[in-house]
């Protein structure tokens, strides 16, 4: 078998989850325990930052730690494409 370009295994990956996720009737209940993981974990470190805060205060943090994680994200994958366009312009 002929091992496969970087590309075709994008495109075989991206097959497999489109496969999956028209198997699924109800993709909110696939995808419950990884919110409430996430969630949870935002919430925790919200409560270790500010262990005397109200429950309000909590929800408030944990909402901008959220955010603060999808920017932090959202940055590391620009500079990703940037590296990469890069790479394939030299």
């Amino acid at each position: 078998m002929e091992p496969m370009s970087p590309a075709e295994r994008s495109l075989r990956a991206r097959l497999a989850s489109q496969v999956s996720w028209t198997n699924t009737l109800d993709p909110r209940s696939r995808t419950a325990k990884a919110r409430a993981a996430a969630a949870a974990r935002f919430e925790r470190q919200a409560r270790e930052m500010h262990p005397d805060a109200t429950d309000e205060q909590i929800a408030r943090i944990a909402k901008q730690l959220r955010s603060a994680h999808a920017t932090r994200m959202a940055l590391a994958a620009a500079k990703s494409r940037r590296a990469k366009a890069a790479a394939q312009a030299a």
